[in-house]
């Protein structure tokens, strides 16, 4: 059974959502016949290469909120995370655009590597004292994840590079109803949206295993999510 996960760097329900999806894998019975394969989905595809802003700042403007009120609702997403056992580092992060990111993602799929550069990137976004929009950090989280330096230093100074699949993995996400991220597709048959408590992808892992109709998972509440606007609920 595949299982593809649209996701974006910038999106702290993405971090949060990745860990308890893992979770919910693995008390699945068929969790080793389980494929993951990480989609491309940018929150902010508009903000231009380079054009890089305080997160605190950037949450302020876009809810019109001041300052320390958009910090409290780092605070929040912050609480949370912990939570699920996950470092976030919440001041002194920034904001950019993540398409570099997921074209390095491609490369490291087609590597083996997708899921290690993924979990290194997430780590720097959300738990480091690192800017995952600054290419050199981006080499040397490839680097650590095992990719080759050369190649991936020469996918970032290559614009066209891996652009396309980007692209596609964007389409095919709106195609299939996703407004926002995270987003999993269970073998074509089963949808679950939002960062859900790890006991309901356990249940869309057994009910895709049966093979039912695609159809949304019932949950007590809605699951938290960052949306195409690139807002996050808190």
């Amino acid at each position: 059974m595949r299982v593809e996960i649209w996701s974006d760097i910038a999106c702290p329900w993405c971090y949060i959502g990745k860990a308890r999806f893992e979770e919910g894998l693995a008390a699945f019975a068929h969790r080793d016949q389980v494929e993951v394969v990480y989609r491309s989905f940018e929150l902010d595809p508009g903000r231009a290469k380079g054009e890089v802003a305080p997160v605190v700042d950037m949450l302020a403007a876009k809810y019109g909120r001041t300052p320390a009120e958009a910090l409290a609702m780092e605070e929040h997403v912050a609480s949370v995370a912990h939570g699920e056992g996950l470092a976030y580092r919440v001041e002194g992060r920034v904001h950019g655009s993540t398409f570099d990111i997921h074209r390095l993602l491609h490369l490291a799929r087609e590597r083996g590597r997708q899921e290690a550069l993924l979990d290194l990137a997430y780590r720097a976004n959300f738990a480091e004292e690192r800017s995952v929009y600054d290419p050199e950090v981006l080499v040397r989280i490839a680097v650590e994840a095992g990719l080759d330096e050369a190649e991936a230093r020469a996918v970032l100074a290559d614009e066209t590079a891996y652009a396309d699949q980007v692209r596609a993995d964007e389409r095919e996400a709106a195609e299939l109803g996703a407004t926002g991220v995270p987003f999993f597709v269970f073998d074509r048959r089963y949808g679950v949206s939002g960062g859900q408590p790890a006991e309901v992808f356990t249940q869309a892992l057994e009910q895709a295993w049966k093979g039912r109709a695609l159809q949304p998972v019932a949950a007590a509440d809605p699951a938290p999510a960052c949306d195409a606007d690139g807002a996050c609920a808190v």
